[in-house]
Formats: C-alpha cells, sequence, structure tokens
C-alpha cells in the first residue's frame, strides 16, 4: 500500500517525492476527473493526498469519494500558502456524513 499526491504546484510535489511519495500536478478539473478515475483501479493506493486547490477543482466529486469509498482514503492538505480553513471542510464533510449540523 502506498500513497499518492494530486497537487496544484511543483513545490508540493517535490517535497513529498523527497519522502518518496508519488504524484502529479493538476490543474483542469478533466485531468482531475481522469487521474481519480486511474486512482480508484489501482488497489496499491491506499492514501490519496489532495491539496486543497485540487480539490477545488470538483468539490462534489471529491466529497462524494470521501464518503463513498472505503478505498482509497481522499486527505486534503495545504498548500504551501496555507490559506484554506480545513476545520470548516472537515465539519461540513461528517455533517453531511451523519445528517445533523455540528455546533461549535
Amino acid at each position: 500500500m502506498r500513497f499518492y499526491l494530486l497537487s496544484d504546484n511543483v513545490d508540493t510535489l517535490v517535497g513529498m517525492r523527497l519522502v518518496g511519495i508519488e504524484g502529479v500536478i493538476i490543474h483542469k478539473k478533466e485531468d482531475l476527473v481522469a487521474k481519480l478515475k486511474e486512482i480508484i483501479e489501482d488497489d496499491t493506493i491506499a492514501i490519496v493526498l489532495m491539496t486543497t486547490k485540487v480539490i477545488l477543482l470538483a468539490p462534489e466529486l471529491i466529497s462524494e469519494l470521501k464518503l463513498r469509498n472505503q478505498n482509497p482514503l481522499f486527505v486534503e492538505i495545504p498548500d504551501r500558502h496555507g490559506d484554506t480553513n480545513m476545520g470548516e471542510s472537515i465539519d461540513s464533510y461528517v455533517s453531511k456524513a451523519i445528517g445533523v449540523k455540528l455546533i461549535k
């Protein structure tokens, strides 16, 4: 089982390659959809790391994959700019999964 990275920038890809994680740069929704189909069919990939900007190319599709698929596990990681509020994303996914709005 291995990790795989879908990134919007070269810096993140190079950093992950330094620790042995393969991946690709994605800038278009069509490319993302095609790559996700390949990843889902590959039984050797256990965890897919995705930068926030890649997720924003197709947020509904990514949410569906996170909720529906057991393998691989899709994990959002901040890009080098770190301009995301991942806590709100996690709250949103949990709320959708259990059907209850979470209160902070």
